[in-house]
């Protein structure tokens, strides 16, 4: 077959939280606000939760810039910046990498039983960090449900629930994601603790809604339970899509799990064109 012309991009997927991915290196970025909408919807375009694009980057491997399917910035995606890390680990043969993201600089890794882990950097605690509209006690917002909230990239707010399975996302999610306590509007979590060492986990996204799995979204909800006093530093996150393991270091928050490459595919020049 000929090669098309157009964009190339890879569809990529951690535990059914799913993107796309585009690789600008060498060349000026691509994405736009309204080709990030328009790739983002699933009849006309290619759907997503996130799309990730790779830019060059001096003093690191890569630097990684993150869109919403409703074409707003994401300022983390723990799951996609293990898939890319995986992309980038195995074309350059490396079993680590350094990478710049908004939130500064950080490092993914191989392990030995083929799961990719990332430093996701230290969680935001402070009000002015997640951030939230003025000064209150993150482990304690004044909202119904006693939620807590924590920066790790994106604002995350985390509800504990005795049965996450039951909770309607459609309904409560746009409440919080829209409420007036988060200036930059929120990811919403909601978590049960299963053992000591384990929680189910579900979760609006911000610009995205209902995902399978979030990873910022797993490395915030371990970092708030741990301050609950619910858990421990490490713990295993079981979301709708599979099961994430969070550790809670001295370096950082670290995120293990698997990765998953789908297929790739060519945007033509004309839908482009058109979305610019």
């Amino acid at each position: 077959m000929q090669r098309p012309s157009g964009q190339l991009f890879m569809k990529m997927h951690g535990l059914g939280n799913d993107f796309v991915v585009i690789d600008s290196r060498g060349r000026e970025a691509l994405t736009t606000s309204a080709l990030a909408r328009a790739l983002g919807d699933r009849n006309r375009g290619v759907g997503f939760d996130q799309l990730a694009e790779i830019r060059d980057a001096e003093g690191a491997n890569f630097t990684l810039d993150f869109w919403n399917s409703d074409g707003s910035r994401a300022g983390a995606c723990g799951n996609a910046t293990r898939c890319v890390s995986d992309y980038v680990m195995r074309r350059e043969r490396l079993d680590s990498v350094r990478l710049f993201t908004v939130r500064g600089e950080l490092s993914a890794l191989r392990r030995a039983d083929g799961l990719v882990s990332v430093n996701m950097g230290q969680p935001q605690t402070d009000w002015s960090e997640v951030p939230l509209a003025f000064a209150m006690d993150t482990l304690h917002l004044p909202l119904s449900g006693d939620p807590v909230a924590v920066g790790m990239g994106n604002p995350h707010c985390i509800f504990f629930v005795p049965d996450s399975k039951v909770i309607d996302l459609t309904v409560l999610g746009p409440k919080f994601e829209h409420d007036s306590l988060f200036p930059q509007r929120t990811n919403v979590e909601w978590a049960s603790v299963t053992a000591p060492d384990r929680l189910r986990l579900r979760v609006w996204e911000r610009g995205a809604g209902i995902t399978l799995a979030c990873g910022s979204g797993s490395c915030a909800t371990a970092v708030a339970a741990h301050l609950r006093g619910l858990t421990g530093r490490r713990v295993m996150i079981d979301v709708d899509g599979g099961t994430l393991e969070i550790d809670w270091r001295e370096d950082g928050v670290w995120m293990t799990g698997p990765v998953a490459h789908v297929f790739d595919g060519w945007l033509t020049p004309e839908f482009l064109a058109d979305h610019r």
